[in-house]
């Protein structure tokens, strides 16, 4: 089974979890031909990002020629179907506020996948996020390509479905993929009744034997870590705000802020006006191997975020056997059981997640260590990478089956 992987800009820091769910699909057998509009302009640090970044094709760099040549293949090939295709592309513009150039750039590249997943003897293609590559999916299919699928992350498709037409782009589907029950939900709300039983649940993963071993937490004053682009969505600045009243009480407690954003200057800015330099520490993007190193270092994952998917950082802490402090959003109560494995805190209120970091640190070290093992067995048995790529792999082979 030959399956094309359509991405906007790949691989990305905060994209991971496409890559664990790549090597897991080829590790059963199936063979991925990724194909991304253009790669990243951040730096990547993680060497398997890196090596990722070389096996990915990237349809910008076709080169204008080859790729408006493929429009006028796939015009010549089918007129008819063309301009259907190129009426598609018109109404997803009419919805957008993108505007109809950027819509026919998108069908210019969907002629161009089209034609190297015939060429590589693609039988279906999976995008991830119901933005631009699901609908570069969409007009390749509508050109006569293979069947798609895709799978919804949010929150930005939660945000904006009729500007997405994410309605359209689920109806045309095979099959497409939430990451969680409530991001099934969000579907269902814009599918037609007639295709929920096409909507799927299929988990981000992680890689149990990357965290077979975990130490205990460190001895010594409070230490938080954070991970996430620095943007407004992530809250870390309600996290700062919160530090900033628990110094007072707790003047040891250190906060470890990784990754990296628009809002850099902005939260550099309030740890100033706060005085709080000694108390956090701003890494940038690490390697796999450095988060892991941080939250083996840390008592606790905080996650401030006013809005999410489900996210691969909570995954990652249970993993480490590290409590998890988070906002009650999205699919992380999915995740987070709150006296089990963690606290879940209203979004945006500052008083109750400084009150949530107080229990953490006013809670036994075996009890803190017993969550943290609690929420370890959770993430494994509920997210390991194997076991999601083959239901999602499932899912591909019923596509082609119907498609057949």
């Amino acid at each position: 089974m030959k399956i094309g992987y359509i991405l906007n800009t790949y691989p990305q820091p905060s994209h991971s979890f496409i890559r664990r769910e790549l090597h897991a699909l080829e590790a059963q057998g199936v063979t991925v031909l990724r194909l991304a509009m253009r790669p990243t302009t951040m730096p990547l640090a993680d060497p398997g990002d890196q090596a990722e970044g070389a096996r990915t094709e990237y349809v910008l760099k076709a080169g204008i020629l080859p790729l408006l040549a493929a429009s006028v293949r796939a015009f010549a090939a089918s007129p008819r179907r063309f301009l259907r295709a190129m009426a598609l592309a018109a109404k997803l513009a009419r919805a957008s506020d993108r505007g109809l150039l950027r819509h026919l750039i998108y069908l210019v590249e969907a002629a161009h996948v089209k034609q190297r997943c015939a060429e590589e003897g693609v039988q279906h293609m999976h995008a991830h996020f119901g933005t631009n590559a699901a609908a570069v999916a969409m007009l390749a299919e509508a050109l006569g390509g293979v069947s798609y699928s895709f799978t919804v992350h949010g929150p930005e498709e939660f945000d904006a479905p009729r500007t997405l037409s994410l309605g359209e782009k689920i109806n045309r589907a095979a099959f497409t993929v939430a990451v969680s029950s409530f991001g099934k939900s969000q579907l269902s709300r814009w599918a037609d009744f007639g295709k929920w039983d096409s909507l799927k649940v299929v988990h981000c993963g992680i890689e149990p034997d990357r965290w077979r071993e975990v130490v205990q937490p460190p001895d010594g004053p409070l230490r938080l870590v954070a991970i996430g682009r620095f943007v407004e969505q992530k809250g870390q600045m309600v996290l700062i705000h919160a530090l900033s009243e628990l110094v007072g009480r707790t003047p040891e407690v250190h906060l470890t802020l990784i990754g990296d954003g628009e809002m850099r200057g902005a939260l550099e800015t309030a740890i100033t006006r706060f005085g709080l330099e000694r108390h956090v520490t701003l890494t940038g993007w690490l390697p796999e191997s450095g988060v892991r190193r941080e939250l083996e270092r840390a008592h606790a994952l905080v996650m401030p975020s006013f809005a999410e998917g489900l996210p691969m950082v909570v995954m990652e802490a249970m993993a480490a056997a590290r409590p998890v402090i988070a906002t009650y959003i999205a699919g992380t109560p999915e995740l987070v059981r709150p006296g089990e494995t963690g606290w879940l805190v209203p979004a945006g209120d500052v008083t109750a997640l400084v009150a949530a970091i107080e229990a953490l640190e006013w809670t036994a070290p075996d009890r803190r260590w017993a969550m943290g093992q609690a929420g370890r067995a959770r993430v494994l048995e509920r997210h390991d990478s194997a076991t999601e790529a083959a239901r999602l792999a499932r899912c591909f082979q019923e596509a082609i089956k119907t498609r057949d």
